[in-house]
């Protein structure tokens, strides 16, 4: 009798309860596994597209580097590569996704932004935003929604390919001769590999010409030639500084959408995992609830032939 009365005064889960959970965490889970697929199939063709971009927008800034020491004078086109001579002000461009569920992509690039901002700030700099993606856009429009001066979404680099790119390039040059910012620097998730994405921070205006390359390859000859320039240097830099701008953030592009489908096929296989665990400890507690239901009724059938 003092079991009965335990069983009755336990509350316990609806067995149409559980099995509306089940199926519910079941639906989810084919979600999960089917958009894993897709990143998956997508992220094939972006670390593609990624790693052969990194030769050319690496030898293509070995090459403008190389032709610096042609840059006498700052005006124009040549101050992409010189610079204004100040560094009063800044102007940040943090590159994220346009859409979520893909782990912490864009939380890390929003700290990291938000991060290089507060620094600038400590040290009396002025400083600016350009984002690019939705959810860098969404993030800073709530924090300092003052200091974007333009925002870029719907980068999609399968879609659009290089006309993106040429749209921010002639945006940042358009800001950048008009007085607007000193430096530019972008912050991006490099991809490195499947669960790995790297934040970077890379100067973009002015060339940054101290720095060196991390993308070569380790079996690269090292180059030794001397190079005849025809037209002469000053001539080939007013053509290709302006291209180099586009070139490098196409490459960034193509690296944040390699590490986006990353990052959410690597998100999409944890929740799916998640959601097999889940359903697992539900039905277990299915089973159980359904076996206290069973022995609840069979001690009442006992106590009633009892009680006859």
């Amino acid at each position: 009798m003092d079991l009965l009365k335990n069983l009755q005064t336990t509350k316990m889960p609806s067995l149409k309860d559980i099995k509306t959970q089940i199926n519910s965490v079941g639906s989810t889970k084919k979600i999960t596994s089917a958009m894993k697929m897709v990143a998956a199939s997508k992220l094939r063709r972006s670390q593609e597209k990624a790693e052969a971009a990194r030769p050319y927008s690496s030898r293509l800034e070995e090459m403008l580097t190389s032709l610096a020491s042609s840059a006498l004078s700052g005006e124009g086109i040549i101050k992409l590569l010189t610079g204004t001579g100040k560094d009063d002000n800044y102007l940040v461009v943090p590159v994220s996704a346009d859409r979520g569920l893909c782990g912490g992509f864009n939380s890390s690039i929003n700290k990291e932004t938000f991060k290089l901002m507060k620094s600038l700030e400590d040290q009396n700099k002025k400083s600016q935003l350009l984002t690019v993606g939705k959810k860098s856009r969404d993030f800073f429009n709530r924090i300092m929604k003052e200091k974007i001066i333009e925002s870029f979404v719907d980068t999609n680099v399968s879609g659009t390919g290089y006309e993106a790119a040429l749209k921010i390039s002639n945006k940042l040059q358009e800001l950048y001769f008009e007085g607007t910012f000193d430096k530019c620097i972008l912050v991006y998730n490099k991809y490195k590999s499947v669960i790995s994405q790297e934040v970077t921070q890379q100067q973009l205006i002015p060339l940054d010409v101290s720095s060196k390359s991390d993308d070569k390859n380790e079996n690269e000859i090292t180059d030794n030639s001397i190079y005849i320039y025809e037209p002469d240097e000053e001539t080939i830099l007013q053509d290709l500084l302006p291209k180099n701008v586009s070139i490098q953030i196409f490459k960034v592009l193509l690296e944040s959408d390699a590490g986006e489908q990353g990052a959410r096929m690597a998100a999409m296989d944890n929740a799916t995992r998640n959601a097999g665990e889940m359903i697992d400890s539900l039905t277990l507690k299915y089973n159980r609830t359904r076996q206290a239901s069973i022995t609840k009724e069979l001690i009442e059938i006992i106590s009633g032939a009892e009680s006859i």
